[in-house]
This record gives C-alpha cells, structure tokens and sequence, in this order.
C-alpha cells in the first residue's frame, strides 16, 4: 500500500531570467520584465511530496522531522534570501526559471532519500504560477 507525504516550505528569492550568450535585445524580447538586469523576487512556496510504503513498524512512509531537516538544510538554507544568479552555485551557468530551479532542488533532495522512496516536487513561483518535477 503506496502513500504520499507532503512537506511545504517555504523560500524568498531573487533572480533575473537571461542567457549571456544572446544579446540584450533577444533577452528583452524572450524573458520580458523577468530580465530586468537588477534582478526582481519571489515568494517561492514548495511542496515535497515522498511516495513509499507504511513501514508496519512505524506507521510511517517517512518521518516528516528527517524530510524537514532535509529541506530546511537544502533548500531553506541554501535559497532563502538569496540571489539565485549570483549567490547560489548551481545557477552560475543554469538559468533559474522555474522550472530548473524544481529540478535543482530535486537533485538536491533525491540523493538524501532513500532510493525506495519516489520523490516529486511542486514549486510555486506566485499563487496562480507553478511546476512540478518528478525525476521522469
């Protein structure tokens, strides 16, 4: 019997969606207000969700204290007031829109979980904004 916890949490950020290796012109044209070259935030909201069995022991899938810990020291700590662009090592080259930043922090999550577990993702750039990325 398979069943999913969720985790949220939470993450304030800055970034500028461009490619260096297009011109201002093409970047303007592309990524709009979200090139603005002084950056612009969010209020990123997360949901970790782990898919496994009950363990009979516990009654548990995962204890929800060790996916909190985990996402506080991976994600929390890692993002939380920062500039995706400039302060964050795995943006250096990785433009952080959406939808690569749920794929950042999946690969930053994944290798912390045991491999029975199946693990998405789902980040909220605003209320009405949102991906999801489940390792497929």
């Amino acid at each position: 019997m398979k069943v999913t916890v969720h985790r949220k949490a939470h993450f304030n950020a800055a970034h500028r969606l461009y490619r260096k290796d297009w011109s201002d012109e093409k970047n303007e044209a592309v990524f709009g207000l979200c090139n603005n070259p002084n950056f612009h935030g969010h209020n990123y909201e997360l949901i970790a969700s782990v898919t496994g069995e009950i363990d009979p022991e516990t009654g548990y899938v995962i204890d929800v204290k060790v996916l909190k810990d985990i996402i506080k020291t991976e994600v929390e700590d890692a993002f939380d007031h920062k500039n995706l662009n400039v302060e964050v090592p795995e943006f250096k080259n990785l433009n952080p829109t959406a939808e690569n930043i749920a794929v950042v922090i999946y690969n930053k999550i994944k290798p912390k979980l045991d491999s029975k577990f199946h693990l998405k993702i789902t980040l909220y750039e605003t209320p009405r904004n949102f991906v999801t990325y489940s390792g497929e």
